[in-house]
């Protein structure tokens, strides 16, 4: 078994570490996505323990081969998953611009909403890719009615380019509201 344990956070931040991710912490990441408050945007389908393995296996994929991925975020100090965010590689399928391409993305734990700990995550996970890989489009997709999620994106720098409609026949399905942050000219 390969040993990926870190010593000390990737990023540091004011109020907040963000680790790359370690082996085995796909079940913390599972009970934050399966409070049906927080699921309300992330969409129609209910999640699974394996699917948060599969997402944990995703996420060490963006970073093994593409050198960046979404963070674990923890509060500085402790060692409890409070979220994930950052730019991880996707390839979503349905074109539009989001296919093979940077994607931000951000889930916090329902106890950590309001206290502005996903836009100091983000900032600090913007921040890195740039210096790291240089400014260049990223895209992000957010689920119509995610006001909060939305405003913080464009606080973030991103801006609305186009919408994706459900291709589910689920009547709580959402339209996707596409987002791209341009590099800086």
């Amino acid at each position: 078994m390969a040993d990926n344990a870190q010593a000390a956070p990737f990023i540091t931040t004011e109020r907040l570490e963000l680790w790359q991710p370690r082996a085995g912490e796909y079940a913390q990441l599972f009970e934050i996505v399966s409070d049906p408050q927080t699921r309300k945007y992330l969409g129609s389908k209910a999640p699974s323990l394996s699917d948060s393995y599969a997402r944990e296996l995703r996420n060490a994929g963006s970073w093994a081969l593409f050198g960046y991925g979404n963070f674990i975020i923890r509060l500085r100090g402790q060692d409890a998953v409070m979220g994930i965010c950052g730019v991880f590689r996707s390839f979503r399928g349905f074109g539009k611009g989001l296919d093979d391409v940077p994607e931000a993305g951000w889930i916090i734990h329902r106890n950590h909403w309001g206290k502005g700990y996903a836009r100091e995550a983000m900032s600090a996970a913007l921040d890195w890719f740039d210096r790291a890989h240089g400014p260049q489009r990223i895209g992000c997709m957010i689920e119509e009615g995610h006001d909060v999620s939305l405003r913080l994106a464009e606080r973030l720098g991103f801006a609305e380019y186009d919408r994706h409609e459900p291709e589910d026949e689920t009547p709580d399905a959402r339209a996707l509201i596409l987002l791209e942050r341009l590099p800086k000219t």
